[in-house]
């Protein structure tokens, strides 16, 4: 989707199924004589209004309430129109297809949300909030959600920008007036200011790598051999009984996925088959799907049994693990092994003793679990990012970097920092391009 059309839009905003309410929400210029066909009435702004809907024959479709917001002054910038009826799937249909027949479109999925961004109502970053609080899986992801929606990251972002526009006018400072005997860099200890944005960049992106784990979650893979005790753990994290536990090798064959949450951040825990060699099919089917899921993993956690510690096969399983994944080594059934829980470092390897079984040890899975998320540290500081967000404050550094490194250089210290205020622009929209609007509002839901 491109830039939207002109035209008037409308769509149902309340979402499907049978509810109490439902709302028809209508976007464009002029929307006054809509509403007097619409409804016999014409609307006083910002005021809710009993209204009965009229269909083309004059009967009336639902009794509800009708709220009219003229531009500027709306969440769009345009007018806009709320049909609040009853939140039946026919009567809202209904009531949409009558607000078409007068002439508005049905609106593109983002569309009312893109029109609020191209009138200046919202930045970008606070476009995708909108999408982020309805989507948000966690009280920790709305409420940052929430804080982006009122303009802190964007506000943090521009601080940074502006920082980077004083020493791009430093520097090219110093190319305009290169006979000058004053060295304005040194000066103006341009360095010393480079090397403060730098810090102060890495830090906002830190806070948003946690916040884009915070939004996406972390997938957690428990890998081993058979009978360690890997479906008793996802038992313990989950806080029911999820997988099977026999004393049967082989009794996982398929992958076993549960959702929990540990201080907020999503943990998308997966137990998968034993990893062993087998004659049987259905086994290695299972085997195959356990090393696609640790292909596709952001942690690894492998199993071992605490009595025996890591064997020769154990060890054949660490060397395939791949090397981009973090792998923890749970050493399991400690109770068994006469072994208190607790973590160390072996082999250059974060260590963790515990037991499944009895639940000792569980609370240091959980805090390193929450190290491997970035998220030790952060609380409510934290930015719910996107990939693009991480794309471009990485780039920012990265070209804030070789700026530092290019000071004696003026010209290519010059091009850098413009590149890197280039990138940081494209977060909040302020440089952007049409088919990146395009891909960003399509995701969103209709109605928004």
């Amino acid at each position: 989707m491109g830039l939207p059309s002109t035209g008037v839009i409308a769509a149902i905003a309340t979402a499907s199924g049978r509810g109490g309410i439902g709302v028809v929400r209508v976007s464009g210029a002029g929307l006054l004589p809509l509403a007097k066909v619409l409804t016999g009435k014409v609307p006083l702004p910002r005021r809710a209004t009993l209204s009965t809907f009229l269909g083309a024959d004059g009967v009336a479709i639902d009794q509800g309430i009708l709220l009219y917001f003229p531009a500027p002054h709306s969440f769009t910038g345009e007018d806009v129109l709320e049909l609040q009826g009853h939140g039946g799937p026919v009567v809202l249909q209904m009531l949409l297809g009558r607000c078409l027949e007068l002439g508005a479109r049905v609106a593109e999925p983002g569309e009312f949300s893109q029109r609020a961004f191209l009138n200046d109502k919202l930045d970008l970053v606070q476009a995708e909030a909108v999408a982020d609080l309805i989507e948000a899986g966690t009280a920790a992801a709305a409420r940052s959600a929430l804080r982006s929606l009122s303009g802190e990251f964007s506000r943090e972002v521009r601080a940074l920008v502006a920082r980077l526009t004083e020493l791009r006018m430093l520097v090219e400072a110093t190319l305009d007036f290169p006979e000058e005997e004053i060295d304005v860099l040194r000066d103006t200890d341009a360095a010393q200011r480079l090397s403060a944005f730098r810090a102060d960049l890495a830090a906002l992106l830190e806070r948003a790598r946690a916040g884009c784990m915070l939004r996406s979650g972390l997938h957690v893979v428990l890998a081993g051999l058979p009978n360690v005790g890997k479906s008793s753990l996802l038992n313990r994290l989950a806080g029911e009984e999820r997988a099977i536990v026999t004393e049967v090798a082989g009794t996982t064959r398929d992958a076993v996925r549960e959702t929990i949450q540990v201080e907020g951040i999503p943990l998308h825990i997966i137990d998968t088959a034993g990893l062993r060699e087998t004659d049987n099919v259905v086994e290695k089917i299972g085997i195959e799907r356990a090393w696609h899921e640790i292909e596709r993993a952001d942690v690894v956690l492998q199993l071992v049994d605490a009595r025996s510690g890591e064997t020769p096969a154990d060890h054949a399983i660490a060397v395939r693990l791949p090397v981009t994944v973090e792998r923890i080594v749970v050493e399991n059934k400690c109770d068994l092994a006469g072994q208190a829980a607790a973590r160390f470092a072996d082999g250059g390897r974060v260590h963790l003793r515990l037991s499944a079984k009895s639940g000792a040890g569980i609370d240091l899975l959980h805090d390193e679990l929450l190290r491997v998320a970035g998220w030790r540290g952060h609380g409510e500081d934290v930015v719910l990012a996107r990939e693009r967000h991480l794309e471009a404050l990485g780039l920012a550094a990265e070209k804030s970097a070789l700026a530092a490194r290019r000071l004696d250089q003026i010209e290519l210290c010059a091009e850098e920092l413009r590149l890197a205020q280039e990138a940081l622009s494209r977060i909040t929209g302020e440089f952007r391009a049409d088919d990146l609007l395009g891909e960003i509002f399509s995701r969103f839901c209709i109605g928004k």
